[in-house]
């Protein structure tokens, strides 16, 4: 121990704002950002358009418009079941260890019989783009959960699906259709994930990857075993891993306004208590909510220290979570001005 630097949460704080690329915003293409990000949630069309303005330099609605349409980025049932938009380069790696892992734990399912229903349903998104439904239809009475048939293989979203303002049922895909490439071993997936996800969010426990992946160790431990880790440990002496030459910034670094998104993945990250490098342990409950969801927020010195809205007319609400500075304030409306003219762009 005495060799491994501690953490401290303003350290760690700062880190994850680096990587997250909410110090500053970045002149980066909209693929080559989301794979700094690792996987950007998708639950909210709008989440992953906000994301990138709160961090690319001139960030425009079109650019991710644009990238969906020509599958260098796609969105997709992933981590936890729940929808992100992941780069095109890494989404079949992802897949290759999250699919099977969460397919493998459908109770009640023989493992000839998941894979029996995973070639059936592939084999009717290769022929054509079905729908969610009809995938539940192909296989949610052997399965008995619906919502675990989006565990069976990789399917893509086919715009105008994770656009802006889509709401609509969504056209489905099989992945090797779209990005014409087959699946990795279970092993290069795992080797992407845990790097990915350092590299994303580090540094972090061996539990933050499994919940924000929700994996078991058995599933990451290639990877833990191929990437070359460093190991730190946070003030109550945990070991944190991280990839080598990330950024650290110091505690003290100068931290930006910056308006995030429902269900960022910032927040979203890290096992509990972990989260309180960016979200205090007391505002959890206002913030998460018991149902899942999670509201936007505003950080304030890196910290979430409010939630905003912006209604049906666009106008901006902002509901301080903590007495904020005059200064503050400023600094607050200021973004939030910016962050209108971004939705009624």
């Amino acid at each position: 121990m005495a060799e491994e630097r501690v953490l401290t949460l303003r350290e760690l704080n700062r880190a994850l704002l680096a990587r997250q690329l909410l110090l500053e915003r970045r002149r980066l293409g909209v693929q080559q950002a989301v794979e700094r990000l690792c996987a950007i949630q998708a639950q909210w069309p709008p989440s992953p358009y906000i994301g990138l303005w709160s961090r690319l330099v001139g960030f425009e609605k079109e650019q991710l418009t644009r990238a969906l349409a020509q599958h260098r980025v796609v969105k997709t049932q992933l981590f936890r079941i729940t929808l992100h938009i992941t780069s095109a380069r890494d989404y079949p790696y992802f897949f290759a260890v999250w699919g099977p892992a969460a397919r493998d734990r459908t109770p009640g399912v023989a493992t000839d019989k998941l894979a029996e229903l995973s070639r059936r349903v592939r084999a009717a998104a290769l022929e054509r783009p079905i729908t969610q439904d009809e995938v539940e239809e192909l296989a949610a009475e052997e399965m008995g959960f619906r919502w675990r048939t989006r565990t069976l293989t990789p399917l893509v979203h086919l715009p105008p699906g994770g656009t802006w303002s889509h709401y609509g049922r969504t056209q489905l895909r099989a992945m090797e259709s779209v990005l014409g490439v087959e699946l990795p071993s279970r092993e290069d997936g795992a080797e992407r994930l845990v790097r990915s996800y350092l590299a994303a969010f580090g540094p972090a426990t061996q539990e933050d990857i499994l919940r924000f992946a929700g994996v078991r160790v058995g599933d990451i431990r290639p990877g833990l075993e191929r990437v070359e880790l460093r190991r730190f440990r946070d003030e109550r002496g945990r070991v944190l891993l991280d990839v080598p030459r990330a950024p650290l910034p110091d505690g003290e670094t100068e931290a930006p306004v910056r308006y995030l998104p429902k269900w960022d993945s910032s927040l979203l990250a890290y096992a509990a208590p972990e989260r309180t490098r960016i979200l205090p342990e007391k505002l959890r409950p206002t913030v998460i909510r018991k149902n899942g969801d999670v509201l936007p927020t505003v950080l304030v010195d890196g910290f979430v220290s409010a939630t905003w809205d912006v209604g049906t007319k666009r106008d901006l609400t902002i509901t301080p979570l903590r007495r904020l500075t005059k200064q503050e304030r400023v600094d607050v409306d200021a973004e939030g001005e910016r962050l209108v003219e971004f939705f009624r762009s």
